[in-house]
């Protein structure tokens, strides 16, 4: 329902609109990329809208977020419910690599976890870039456009990434050696 005279309109303008860029950072932080956040955002608008005409919204960034929460859960479970998420046949799994060893398997999931442990170990913002570059495969220019970003500002996070990333390595190397 869009604000329909200039009180309203200064309502939405002063006590939603300046929350959408943070309410967007706040749901790719915490939700997976396939989910449609501009949808999201717009129905918690609109959700916040409705409670604000029915006078019932004390506090409308509280309410916004809890909103965006609840829509983004719900359409996980949408997902859910009606199969959209991708599935992988057990046979499909290379759990353990029959050329190699038991040894060799072993030694690359703990490397694996390792390095887990070191992308998790990254600030929100630099983690999410960095996983979008290197788990997700994507280009520096459409992660740009995807956070709304500059690409220099992705660049340099890719890069923050890889350094923390070698340097907790090192440390957790150098601690079980010692």
């Amino acid at each position: 329902m869009p604000p329909e005279n200039s009180e309203q309109c200064n309502w939405f303008a002063e006590e939603l609109q300046p929350h959408e860029a943070e309410l967007r950072a706040w749901l790719c932080n915490r939700f997976p990329s396939e989910l449609d956040f501009d949808d999201i955002v717009q129905e918690a608008f609109v959700s916040a809208w409705k409670a604000h005409e029915k006078g019932v919204l004390k506090h409308p960034k509280a309410f916004l977020f809890g909103a965006a929460r609840k829509l983004a859960l719900r359409s996980l479970r949408t997902r859910k419910v009606r199969g959209y998420d991708t599935m992988v046949q057990i046979e499909d799994c290379e759990i353990l690599d029959e050329k190699g060893g038991v040894q060799e398997t072993v030694a690359r999931n703990q490397d694996l976890q390792i390095l887990t442990l070191a992308i998790q170990s990254l600030p929100d913002r630099c983690r999410q870039i960095f996983t979008l570059r290197k788990v997700y495969g994507m280009t520096q220019k459409e992660i740009a456009h995807k956070l709304d970003l500059s690409p220099r500002t992705v660049n340099a996070q890719i890069t923050i990434g890889l350094h923390k990333c070698a340097k907790y390595v090192r440390n957790y190397c150098g601690e079980r050696a010692g």
